[in-house]
């Protein structure tokens, strides 16, 4: 007798399970909201993306056309870069919706090298020759960098979580005021105008609306933000008219590399800053996306970053890392997948290889990127003080971690120039918030939390509060 095939009731109830038993970071989405969602995220980083290309092109003296080449070179290996990071491959990967770009860390260093070049046709292939070597040598390191999560509790990861955020707010703020700190508008009430009504306009969106159109309520704002700039002459499509329509980045297109000793130690130093950075938006992404980082997924996200850094050159782009402003994203929208961010990397490999397609987000005013920056950064900070809630602040040990931390990472915020008398190689480090302050965070940690007996049990309700005479042994 043949089994009897099982009622479609209960079939449409065993997909249904199988559906929900699907973690929301592994869930593929419908592919107009794939599509929209995933343009939504390169919207939310392609500034962060073209600036070092832009700023380092600019000092070199490349001509426009080179410099067109170079930008659309980075969007292309930062799509590449996201794949790795999001898709991986073997123990390579996070596969956590992370979006890979070129880290803002390595542009002093990259400019310093530019500037010790004496025939400034060498500078972008000392760089190239630099970034691949510092990538191999951290492709290396991830697995005992990543060793350090023991010492990354909720103490540790909402202080930096935090401070992403807090980090971020200030580039939001430096939109809105216009692209061009030496123009006459820059910080007009027109640009502050923009910057305001995009911020309205995806508040009231996400008040009002639902669904889908709630979770892409940055994108709408882009577009709204964009078409009221068109009458005060803040849009240029200038950039559209004049770009090619394909373009691939010819591999060592500037040059074949070239490796000198200093330019390799400083952006290796940039490396472990960079790795130090991603390890924290790991933990930070971890946390929102209710899929905490371990060890090995740390181990796998910092190989994405260091080989993606290391390949980049390959095809003219620069040292690749997490973009912690996409984590805004995340945690606003709440869309966790992977493959949402993995479709935003196909869309940067498009731009890279269409320059045309990239000139369309190059239209969005920055006025206008900077309204809607201060939701997505700000976001990061909330999720940051969520993180902290857990992690039992009635200690008065964990208060002084935190209190310390934070003003530690806020220091290159609130004070520019504070480091100014240090070497430029320390500054590379000193002037990251985001790394000092975990850095500072977890050697605090170790000393009150771990380091002989301490006094983690001690409840007080102020850091500055004396303990109970009885108490003290």
């Amino acid at each position: 007798m043949k089994p009897t095939a099982p009622p479609l009731r209960g079939r449409v109830t065993a997909r249904r399970r199988a559906a929900v038993s699907v973690h929301p970071v592994d869930e593929k989405l419908p592919a107009l909201k794939m599509a929209t969602t995933g343009l939504q995220h390169v919207a939310a980083m392609y500034a962060g993306v073209v600036a070092p290309p832009l700023i380092v092109g600019a000092a070199i003296g490349l001509t426009a056309t080179d410099l067109t080449f170079l930008t659309g070179a980075c969007l292309f290996t930062a799509g590449l870069a996201t794949f790795l990071q999001t898709l991986g491959i073997w123990r390579i990967g996070a596969r956590l919706p992370f979006v890979n770009g070129v880290t803002f860390a390595g542009v002093a260093p990259m400019t310093a090298i530019v500037a010790s070049t004496d025939d400034r046709s060498d500078a972008l292939p000392v760089i190239f020759g630099a970034v691949i070597v510092a990538g191999l040598l951290g492709f290396l390191a991830a697995p005992f960098f990543s060793k350090a999560i023991r010492f990354f509790p909720p103490v540790v990861t909402g202080t930096v979580i935090t401070l992403i955020g807090v980090s971020l707010l200030p580039v939001a703020f430096g939109w809105a005021q216009g692209p061009n700190p030496a123009a006459d508008d820059y910080g007009s009430t027109t640009n502050l105008g923009l910057a305001a009504a995009t911020l309205l306009i995806v508040l009231l969106l996400r008040r009002f609306t639902r669904g889908f159109v709630k979770q892409v309520a940055v994108l709408l704002g882009l577009v709204v933000g964009t078409l009221l700039a068109i009458p005060f002459g803040a849009t240029d499509f200038g950039p559209v008219a004049d770009a090619a329509v394909v373009g691939f980045p010819t591999p060592f297109h500037f040059g074949a590399p070239q490796f000198q000793l200093a330019a390799v130690l400083s952006m290796c130093v940039v490396m472990v800053v960079s790795m130090t950075e991603s390890t924290a938006d790991m933990l930070a992404l971890g946390e929102i996306v209710e899929r905490p980082a371990d060890e090995r997924t740390i181990a796998a996200g910092l190989r994405a970053d260091t080989l993606g850094s290391a390949l980049s050159p390959l095809f003219n782009g620069f040292m690749c890392s997490a973009f912690a402003q996409n984590i805004g994203l995340v945690a606003m929208t709440r869309i966790r997948s992977r493959y949402v961010v993995a479709t935003g990397g196909a869309f940067l490999v498009l731009m890279g290889l269409c320059p045309m397609a990239a000139s369309l987000i190059a239209v969005v005013p920055r006025p206008v990127l900077g309204g809607a920056g201060v939701v997505l950064f700000g976001s990061v900070a909330a999720s940051g003080i969520q993180t902290l809630v857990k992690a039992g602040l009635e200690k008065d040990n964990n208060v002084l971690i935190v209190a310390v931390s934070l003003a530690v990472g806020i220091i290159p915020i609130t004070a520019p120039e504070f480091y100014h008398a240090f070497p430029e190689t320390a500054r590379i480090v000193l002037d990251s918030g985001i790394s000092t302050g975990c850095v500072a965070a977890v050697l605090l940690n170790l000393v009150f939390n771990h380091l002989g007996r301490g006094r983690d049990a001690q409840d007080v309700t102020h850091p500055m509060e004396a303990v109970p005479a009885q108490s003290i042994s």
